[in-house]
């Protein structure tokens, strides 16, 4: 269809209500699992989130490497919005680390007046959360040694880059896991449980959801779907695997390290 304006009409679609319907499954089938330990309505959730993730993602796919509709001026509003929802990522992080230092900074007599409470045996820092900063860091260099080989046209190392990248994500977050079954302390366990677990707890999902970004980029990658000059879906799974580095940094230094 010929257009005189360099804008995207988006078509009808239903994925926004399958996600939806998807969330609000998730959502109910989590309180079904912490409150009746069932999982049935947890699992379909998942089926439908993963289901919308794979035809959505498929159609904006064809939307910009088959018809065309991802001109530069889409791809600066793109760009625009990709930067907008970083920075409300940003502020959903800071709420958590308010409530850290909120905490710690003047510890309340219910915990002892002292931080961390004395019946918490911290995590060394010097350990697993010191080789998982080393990871996020090396992938952060992976990640960009992909993008310069990208604007090279070095699509090989583009490749091995980004499969390095993906293979650091997945390390880090089983060292992670690993770090969760040895806590000597639960979510329940006071305040400094609370905020520790909901702090790290989301940095980890969203590192799940980076690397997952990644997978994806790496499967478009392969099947030449990026230019040196037209690769969006790259920057913005970069933009976001740098911001994730950038959190966790902040945790590490303020919960792993000061905190402890």
């Amino acid at each position: 269809m010929k257009k005189n304006h360099p804008f995207h009409l988006v078509d009808k679609s239903p994925w926004p209500i399958t996600g939806s319907i998807g969330v609000m499954t998730l959502t109910s089938g989590t309180v079904m699992m912490f409150q009746k330990t069932s999982f049935n309505l947890l699992m379909m959730g998942m089926i439908i989130i993963m289901m919308t993730m794979y035809q959505w993602w498929r159609d904006i796919t064809r939307e910009s490497t088959m018809q065309g509709m991802h001109t530069l001026t889409v791809t600066k509003m793109m760009k625009m919005g990709m930067i907008m929802f970083i920075i409300s990522e940003i502020l959903f992080f800071t709420s958590f680390f308010w409530s850290f230092f909120h905490s710690s900074l003047v510890p309340t007599v219910e915990i002892g007046m002292n931080w961390p409470p004395k019946s918490i045996i911290t995590f060394n820092p010097m350990q697993i959360p010191l080789l998982n900063t080393m990871i996020l860091l090396s992938s952060g260099i992976t990640i960009t040694w992909a993008h310069h080989s990208l604007l090279k046209k070095n699509h090989s190392q583009t490749t091995q880059a980004l499969m390095l990248t993906i293979m650091l994500g997945m390390y880090f977050s089983m060292l992670q896991g690993y770090e969760y079954y040895k806590a000597p302390f639960s979510i329940a366990d006071s305040i400094y449980g609370s905020t520790f677990f909901m702090a790290t707890g989301f940095h980890g999902l969203h590192v799940l959801i980076g690397t997952t970004f990644i997978m994806i980029t790496t499967m478009r990658h392969m099947m030449f779907h990026f230019s040196n000059i037209h690769h969006f879906g790259f920057e913005a799974a970069a933009w976001y695997w740098h911001f994730v580095d950038l959190v966790w940094l902040f945790l590490y230094i303020s919960i792993y390290w000061w905190g402890s």
